[in-house]
């Protein structure tokens, strides 16, 4: 007789654990190309570039100016891969397209969609060709999902006040002033009139010209000077953009005018951008009936996805200044609110006038709630409650001056006064004139919109970032109660395997020999504890493969050793792998990989602990001795 052991002391490859995040694929954009290549003479001026908002989080839209009619592209790369400015190869590009400008802004437009952005991560892109591109400039996503800013500007309309210089610094001023105090703001809003004369190329170069339009996207929006030529299509491609006849205010995509509405969701807010130029179909548009249309198919298409709605468009219906009497206005005033209610639309930004007015809580058309004060701070609003702002102006190029209610109108109380304070429209919480340049920021938050009308530039005693209104907009839940949790990122989450209680010598004890020709023994491994917490639910398995048996020089092989593995505690979607019989009677029983557990793709996370009951069966020519051999696990996961 002789004495026979072996123990089960793993080698765990890979440290025994296999980070999910570590088997993920890189980041893989969407529409990526290779760079074109540029024959040596056909570099080309690129100018006006721009970046725009996307469809969502994760995209960007750039747009520029090419003096050449080239193939180009948008280059991408996360800024923390660039080596002494230097893009890598692994860059993305995506291809450019777009047309011959119109003669009087020469060249061709271009533009690019970037998609597949990944939150939290600084990103530098740059336009053109190889061999041919523009300077290199930068932009940050933040977090798809919570509460974020973003920043409206009233009418910069550049060239307004007959000094375009003069109001391009106003307007790179307030943008300085904006961003440096709210550098985390994620979009960069318009209120319409970017310049004053829809083709003048210089006024739209001096709009262009901070590079903060370049680090955060705009969210274009046509005002009444923009919408008399193909400028700002050119400067400014939106997505989702419907360019059909109804949004034109000619009724005519193709001739010399600007138009389109357009809606995209970021993060929480369903924006929806409206070309409130077209009002009527007298020109042959679809007038407001379209934008209604428009605005109800959005709604109930993809409000569902949003906590909030936000409309933007130019011509303010509830202000207070020159504009405020208006006829078109006072269709739109007829127009739009009933059904804005109807939809739900929590806020509505314009601007035109080139004042600042907040409305009261306005349903169907009139004050919805009797009891609210003028300038009241906290606004608890009801079902079909809108707020409408008006947003003066971020240039200083302009500003109107606050005019006097009185009984003109087409419905309802028409242009007449507050009861609660005579001198101010009947429609308006708040309304101010300062002949100050300022600007809007809007906290999006989870119950609530916290609007401020801030200062770019001091007035009086008011220093510049000082409050000229501040009002907290929370919405109507129903009758029912609403209940939200916010759900972070799942940990990468981990595959492994560890070795249950101390992990002692798995003996087998001493083989007992059978009719003088073969030895036999069993015996159990110490249990194997797996843990599969990834997100993906991946497959895995755990494998195992015995060493020969060896003593003091003496060996066997392990294919003798076989096994029946178990699953000892079910969970992680376990199951067992196939029994192996001892090499004494066929094959190589685990001298080569088998399975002693493992999860298909689908399976619930979790935990198990899988065994296998051992089985010795080797000839009896072996001689005596104590042989040990290495059980060594391996983990595969998907």
């Amino acid at each position: 007789m002789f004495s026979l052991s072996a123990s089960t002391r793993p080698r765990l490859r890979a440290a025994g654990w296999i980070s999910a995040a570590a088997l993920s694929a890189s980041l893989a954009f969407s529409g990526v190309v290779a760079v074109p290549a540029m024959a040596a003479d056909t570099a080309a001026s690129l100018t006006g570039l721009i970046l725009g908002v996307g469809a969502d989080e994760s995209q960007r839209i750039v747009t520029w100016y090419s003096s050449e009619d080239v193939d180009q592209v948008v280059q991408v790369a996360p800024t923390s891969a660039l080596v002494d400015g230097d893009f890598p190869a692994s860059a993305a590009s995506f291809t450019a397209t777009g047309t011959a400008n119109i003669a009087s802004s020469g060249g061709y437009n271009r533009h690019a969609t970037i998609t597949n952005l990944a939150e939290n991560t600084a990103y530098s892109y740059r336009v053109g060709s190889a061999g041919d591109w523009s300077p290199v400039h930068s932009f940050a996503t933040q977090s798809f999902e919570g509460d974020f800013d973003f920043l409206f500007f009233g009418d910069p309309q550049i060239g307004a006040s007959g000094d375009v210089a003069k109001d391009g610094q106003g307007w790179a001023d307030t943008l300085d002033v904006a961003l440096g105090a709210n550098p985390n703001a994620e979009l960069l809003v318009s209120g319409g009139d970017q310049v004053e004369s829809a083709n003048t190329e210089s006024q739209w170069d001096a709009f262009l010209a901070s590079d903060k339009l370049r680090q955060y996207p705009w969210v274009a929006t046509i005002g009444n000077h923009d919408v008399g030529g193909k400028a700002y299509e050119q400067h400014l491609y939106t997505p989702n953009t419907d360019r059909s006849a109804a949004y034109y205010a000619n009724g005519d995509p193709g001739s010399n005018t600007s138009g389109g509405d357009y809606w995209f969701i970021y993060k929480d807010v369903l924006f929806i951008d409206l070309n409130s130029n077209s009002y009527t179909t007298s020109g042959a548009s679809g007038g407001d009936d379209a934008h209604v249309d428009y605005v109800t198919d959005v709604v109930k298409t993809h409000g569902a996805d949003a906590k909030y709605t936000v409309l933007v468009y130019h011509h303010s219906i509830y202000s207070a200044a020159s504009h405020a009497k208006d006829a078109d206005n006072k269709v739109r005033r007829v127009d739009f609110p009933a059904t804005f209610s109807k939809l739900g639309v929590d806020l509505v930004l314009q601007g035109h006038d080139h004042v600042y007015t907040r409305s009261y809580e306005i349903k169907n058309g009139v004050k919805a709630n009797t009891d609210e004060q003028p300038g009241q701070e906290d606004l608890f609003v009801g079902p079909g409650g809108v707020i409408y702002l008006t947003a003066n102006s971020a240039s200083g190029s302009k500003y109107y001056d606050i005019t006097a209610p009185d009984g003109s109108g087409t419905s309802g109380a028409g242009n007449g006064a507050d009861p609660l304070k005579p001198s101010d429209y009947w429609y308006n919480s708040v309304q101010s004139q300062e002949k100050t340049r300022s600007y809007v920021k809007v906290q999006v938050t989870k119950d609530q919109l916290v609007v401020q009308d801030i200062r770019s530039q001091a007035f009086a005693s008011n220093p510049v970032g000082s409050l000229v209104d501040e009002v907290a907009i929370h919405p109507n839940h129903g009758d029912g109660q609403q209940i939200q949790v916010d759900v972070p990122d799942a940990a990468p989450g981990e595959f492994g395997w560890t070795i249950d209680g101390h992990n002692g010598l798995v003996d087998l004890g001493t083989a007992t020999e059978h009719d003088n020709q073969y030895f036999e023994a069993t015996g159990q491994i110490n249990p194997i504890t797996v843990s599969d917490t990834r997100k993906s639910l991946a497959p895995w398995s755990v494998a195992a493969t015995i060493s020969d048996f060896e003593d003091n020089g003496t060996s066997f092989s392990g294919k003798y050793l076989g096994w029946s593995p178990k699953i000892v505690t079910a969970g992680a979607g376990a199951a067992p792998g196939t029994a192996v019989v001892s090499g004494y009677d066929r094959g190589d029983g685990l001298s080569v990989s088998r399975t002693l557990g493992a999860a298909k793709k689908g399976h619930e996370r979790g935990t198990a602990t899988i065994g296998a009951d051992l089985h010795l069966k080797l000839p009896n020519q072996i001689d005596k001795g104590s042989y040990r051999a290495t059980l060594t696990l391996t983990g595969l996961a998907g």
